[in-house]
């Protein structure tokens, strides 16, 4: 499924959703293989930011790496 077609990911803010983009991240498939740790990294993606993508993988049958 791509980022864009995800209802929870569309409320993320527009920082992390070019945070996301700049990362090369675009489905939710790629977005499972990182960890927590690793996406709190990226630009632009803050701590709020996790719950709406952990929903939406957990929607998607996936989660997060450990």
């Amino acid at each position: 499924m791509n980022l864009t077609d995800s209802e929870t990911l569309a409320k993320l803010s527009a920082p992390a959703k070019r945070a996301l983009a700049t990362a090369g991240i675009t489905t939710l498939a790629q977005l499972a293989t990182y960890s927590e740790k690793q996406l709190l990294v990226l630009h632009g993606l803050g701590p709020s930011s996790i719950p709406k993508i952990k929903q939406a993988l957990a929607a998607a049958g996936l989660s997060l790496a450990q």
